[in-house]
């Protein structure tokens, strides 16, 4: 059996049954008719040649914005359980991989202090140890990516809130459960919202939770593997299938992947604002 978890605080237990907006924005692709005698072959538009429009200067304030107002509270419970949701990300990124090459996961849970635990048996080792600080950075991409239209924000709310309904039957702990459950009648809410009231709306919390979980995955890295090491970390299970390669240089790595990630993330929001 395999056991991953993510806990800043304290090493894994010693118990064996463990192993271990402008009303006149297009930005958010409202669909809009061609002016008269304007282009309409399309095409996609790789170079940013179009950018930065007023859509795209929306998008890229309301980026920031999120990353400030993130900075300032980072340190307060207001924050809490959106760094709850992303230990979940995280989790759940090692049961995907773990379900990806065959495995089984046994049990997902979250716990307060912002640790959390995959138990799984069987899988391929190699690609599920970095699919929970990996993973995290990619998921957080893929938000801020779909948050720019609102049928894709759609389809990413709904995935997201399937994927916190499935690990519910995965053993979850007491913390996991409140946690889903929460942010399940959260984005259902804004969902509805944005359907039957204002037009539009998920996309900003789906923008929200891409912002914040790409930033989550990058500082936890850094605080994680690259300032200290762990036993028993992710870094650690990298480091006993590749000796060679030190903990402290697998959180390098992660966090290179990591900050493409999120670069990459960014540029193809802005390859779809620019090209629809």
């Amino acid at each position: 059996m395999g056991y991953l978890r993510q806990d800043p605080f304290q090493d894994l237990p010693a118990d064996p049954s463990y192993v271990t907006s402008d009303a006149n924005a297009q930005w958010l692709f409202q669909d809009v008719a061609l002016a008269e005698g304007e282009d309409a072959s399309g095409g996609t538009d790789w170079t940013l040649s179009k950018c930065c429009g007023t859509d795209e200067i929306i998008f890229l304030s309301l980026l920031c914005g999120y990353l400030v107002i993130i900075y300032f509270l980072w340190n307060t419970m207001l924050m809490k359980p959106m760094k709850l949701i992303a230990v979940f990300v995280h989790e759940f990124g090692h049961a995907s991989a773990c379900w990806m090459t065959c495995g089984k996961v046994k049990g997902i849970e979250v716990y307060g202090n912002e640790g959390g635990v995959t138990k799984y048996v069987g899988g391929w080792r190699w690609f599920i140890i970095p699919a929970g600080y990996v993973g995290g950075a990619f998921w957080g991409a893929f938000f801020v990516v779909l948050s720019g239209n609102r049928w894709a924000s759609l389809g990413a709310a709904i995935f997201f809130c399937v994927a916190m309904a499935v690990s519910l039957f995965y053993s979850p702990n007491k913390t996991m459960v409140a946690l889903n459950l929460g942010f399940i009648v959260l984005t259902v809410g804004f969902i509805l919202i944005d359907q039957l009231v204002i037009t539009p709306f998920l996309q900003f919390l789906t923008l929200f939770y891409g912002v914040f979980i790409g930033s989550f995955s990058i500082y936890d890295i850094y605080d994680d593997l690259i300032t200290r090491t762990v036993e028993g970390s992710d870094a650690h299970a990298c480091h006993k299938l590749i000796p060679c390669c030190l903990p402290r240089c697998v959180g390098v790595q992660f966090a290179i992947v990591a900050l493409a990630f999120q670069g990459l993330g960014l540029y193809l929001a802005l390859v779809w604002m620019t090209s629809t």
